[in-house]
């Protein structure tokens, strides 16, 4: 007897739906966490599906798929476009995470979906990389934060002060040890190589930055289209017009990929400086009436798109190209 089984995937849990003989099993939920992910793999495991469908959606599903393949089980990570498409062709005006995980098994019954496979370990060596430079980071920001508080106060022990300068100094050594370790790994692989020398072309982003930027964008699906990977990095524009708020301006949904999203705030500001192009763009958006963070916001999305493209294209990043008749088409 055949098995399809389809996974809702959330910030805090998944939703898990099993499918056979045209009937769906009542909705199981797991923890988003390693210990979940592995009481998931191993109730997998027992029930031998012949597939499994989950959607390649924010920043949740990655961990989980890796856990679910390395544990042999079969696995798709669908275009979440496609999957809305056959939603719409399945499904009453109904839409709940129970009925989602239940369209997922049947989407895996009928559809008959290729394999996933999972990005290189370089390219999830650097994404684990990237993100303890960037917890480093910020540690040692607050670290300086707290030595200019300490400086500030005349009648702070000077041990304090010498301790706290000592963390700053270890966490400055740890940084840039790992920044190398991450530059090794891109050096190592030829194909991450190339794509380090198309990304540092762009103004504005410089060897940390990409390091940060590759590590978050290369173990994403490269049939992701833009405007998705402008969502995964919580950079898309989200509406508030309900109630008493009909006439309030947009706001990004923040609802994405915050490591992505910091990586590209100060080679926006970087840009605005050092690339004509670009602050035309930004300078059109002010002069019809955008608050200046609108724009820089704007000038992120934008710089996204085309990244994406370098990258998809295996060519030089032109801001040329991207933001080409800027008067007539600048939108936040």
């Amino acid at each position: 007897m055949s098995v399809f089984v389809g996974i809702d995937i959330a910030a805090k849990s998944v939703d898990v739906v099993a499918r056979s003989n045209n009937k769906s099993s009542v909705v199981k939920s797991y923890e988003q966490t390693p210990q979940g992910h592995k009481k998931l793999a191993d109730s997998l495991l027992k029930l031998q599906p012949t597939c499994v469908v989950m959607e390649a959606t924010g920043i949740y599903y990655l961990n989980l798929a890796i856990v679910l393949h390395d544990a042999g089980i079969n696995l798709s990570v669908i275009n979440p476009k496609s999957f809305n498409h056959f939603a719409k062709l399945t499904l009453t005006n109904s839409k709940t995470d129970d009925i989602d995980a239940a369209l997922l098994a049947e989407y895996a019954q009928r559809m008959t979906p290729k394999m996933w496979k999972p990005p290189s370990k370089g390219r999830l060596q650097l994404r684990d990389i990237s993100r303890q430079i960037n917890r480093l980071t910020h540690d040692c920001t607050k670290s300086k934060n707290r030595l200019h508080a300490l400086l500030a106060y005349k009648d702070t022990n000077i041990i304090i002060i010498e301790d706290e300068r000592e963390g700053i100094e270890q966490l400055t050594k740890r940084i840039k040890r790992l920044h190398q370790l991450a530059i090794d790994v891109i050096n190592a692989d030829e194909f991450l190589k190339q794509k380090m020398e198309n990304l540092t072309t762009a103004k504005g982003i410089g060897p940390v930055s990409a390091v940060t930027i590759l590590g978050e964008l290369m173990v994403l699906p490269d049939t992701l289209k833009p405007n998705q990977v402008s969502r995964f990095a919580g950079l898309d524009v989200r509406l508030n017009q309900s109630g008493t708020s009909l006439n309030k301006p947009g706001r990004l949904s923040k609802a994405g990929n915050a490591y992505l999203r910091s990586a590209l705030f100060m080679p926006a500001l970087s840009a605005l400086q050092h690339d004509p192009n670009v602050k035309a763009f930004h300078d059109a958006l002010v002069a019809r009436g955008k608050k200046k963070i609108q724009a820089v916001c704007a000038v992120m999305r934008k710089y996204l798109t085309g990244i994406w493209a370098c990258l998809q294209s295996n060519t030089h990043f032109d801001s040329s190209k991207l933001f080409s008749e800027i008067h007539k088409q600048a939108c936040v």
